[in-house]
């Protein structure tokens, strides 16, 4: 990617995600701010030209339909909570059609998946939300996908969602607007700094824990990377250099759970997350998250969650705030 970028178009699909999509047009907005003169144009899209419906239930009425649009340097696909049912045939024909047209294409959020389903990532790195990124690995081996923050891959550029579209429309116009005038943008949005793709997508296990002693920072991290095969207790005690009753006493003292239970509750969240998002047997996700049997994995499911894994794969939710009461949620450390 050489040529500067200017025309900005925002494709918005039902239940778009309302955050990211505005932390990409304001770094545009305020560019133009600073800078006094307009350097960026932007348009927003819909398939059928009517109002699209975020995730947060508000609508953005689009600039015009996608078919009557102006040239455009980028155009990004902007998801949200359940992409899959937001993304048909005819979508997937004009994505393709603009590929065909050298027009360089962008994702937010679960945009990717659209790009991915109509075969415009095989052979690129992609970003795409941490909650995503197993199950899309599953259903699309052909692309990397990666824990980076965003990716610009030649004429690709995808990036996670929340704020992290902001990072990335920074990155995209520092070569024309220079250093000085991207850190004035990120000072009127109250940023500390400008992150760039290496930047972590989630947040420190040893922030996520509440500042727990290390011994338990460190198993927590070996246990998220050991998901198909668990590591036993007595692995974990060698590996982070406590005995295993210290082990024990630590994680419930801090959390309030045995170091078995908080391990389970991690496995079943992967199994969750792949029954959302993939169309795999409930028995190779038994196996992918490291239960003995589809018996084991239901039981301990239906313990856990209120109901049994084939009930996950139930119609999706028609609001943001539903999808949000049904996500999973590791229970809250115990108060000292």
């Amino acid at each position: 990617m050489t040529a500067p970028l200017t025309r900005f178009g925002f494709l918005t699909l039902r239940h778009f995600s309302m955050i990211a999509f505005t932390n990409a047009i304001e770094p545009l907005r305020m560019a133009n701010y600073l800078a006094r003169e307009t350097i960026y144009r932007w348009s927003v899209y819909s398939l059928d030209g009517n109002p699209v419906e975020a995730s947060n239930g508000l609508s953005v009425a689009p600039t015009m339909k996608i078919e009557d649009s102006p040239p455009l340097d980028i155009l990004f696909v902007c998801g949200g909570i359940d992409v899959p049912h937001a993304v048909d045939e005819r979508l997937i024909q004009l994505l393709r059609r603009l590929a065909r047209e050298r027009m360089i294409l962008g994702a937010l959020c679960t945009g990717a998946y659209a790009l991915a389903r109509a075969g415009l990532l095989d052979g690129y790195r992609c970003a795409i939300h941490w909650e995503n990124l197993w199950g899309l690995r599953e259903t699309f081996p052909r692309i990397v996908f990666t824990p980076d923050l965003f990716v610009v891959d030649r004429d690709r550029c995808t990036c996670t969602g929340g704020i992290a579209p902001l990072d990335l429309i920074l990155h995209l116009i520092t070569p024309r607007i220079g250093r000085t005038l991207a850190a004035g943008i990120s000072e009127q949005f109250i940023l500390e700094r400008i992150r760039d793709s290496k930047d972590r997508q989630r947040i420190p296990i040893a922030a996520r824990l509440g500042g727990c002693h290390p011994s338990i920072t460190q198993a927590a991290a070996l246990m998220e990377a050991n998901i198909e095969e668990p590591l036993t207790l007595e692995e974990l005690a060698h590996m982070t250099e406590v005995s295993q009753r210290q082990l024990q006493r630590l994680f419930h003292r801090s959390l309030g759970l045995t170091p078995a239970q908080y391990y389970v509750t991690l496995r079943l969240r992967r199994g969750r997350e792949l029954l959302q998002q993939t169309a795999m047997p409930i028995t190779s996700i038994a196996v992918a998250c490291g239960f003995r049997s589809p018996a084991h994995f239901s039981k301990s499911y239906r313990a856990t969650f209120g109901h049994p894994p084939s009930q996950e794969r139930r119609p999706p939710p028609e609001s943001g705030s539903a999808y949000a009461a049904r996500r999973p949620k590791l229970p809250a450390p115990a108060s000292k």
